[in-house]
């Protein structure tokens, strides 16, 4: 098998091993030794399988590291974000491009599940390979009832 570059989200790491995920593709990397990767970290480098079964992987070559900060906000959703919940059914999403870097998604939920979506969002996986792939720092949750939104922010 070939080296792979991409940008790598560490989603498991111990101090023997650690797990990267590929984020724009989707593939999983189990690296047979953890080069000091903590979890949560974004990596854009180059994994390659470990010879001679090739089941487990290296991290070859590091490019950039970084930690993704997810933050719950003690401030509501702005104007433009509280709009877009009244034109949307409960249960829908709207993405937003910001102006510059990242991407704002607006979540419409039942008024008294607003703290279970913001723990979703908060919890989920996903939320971090998200802003690995729009290559963002920082993920601001902010809610009110019935509204959640999720800021992706350089």
């Amino acid at each position: 098998m070939d080296e792979t570059d991409g940008r790598f989200l560490v989603t498991h790491a111990d101090d023997d091993s650690a797990v990267l995920k590929d984020v724009d593709r989707g593939q999983v990397h189990t690296l047979g030794e953890n080069p000091g990767v903590e979890s949560g970290d974004v990596i854009d480098g180059t994994v390659a399988p470990e010879p001679p079964m090739e089941v487990t992987y290296r991290l070859v070559d590091v490019e950039r590291r970084r930690s993704v900060g997810i933050e719950r906000s003690p401030e509501p959703p702005t104007t433009q974000e509280r709009t877009i919940a009244t034109e949307q059914p409960v249960g829908e999403l709207t993405r937003e491009e910001r102006a510059g870097v990242g991407e704002i998604h607006v979540l419409t939920v039942p008024d008294g599940e607003t703290d279970d979506a913001v723990d979703d969002v908060v919890d989920d996986e996903a939320t971090l390979v998200r802003a690995a792939r729009l290559d963002v720092d920082r993920v601001e949750v902010r809610s009110e009832p019935g509204v959640v939104s999720v800021r992706y922010l350089p």
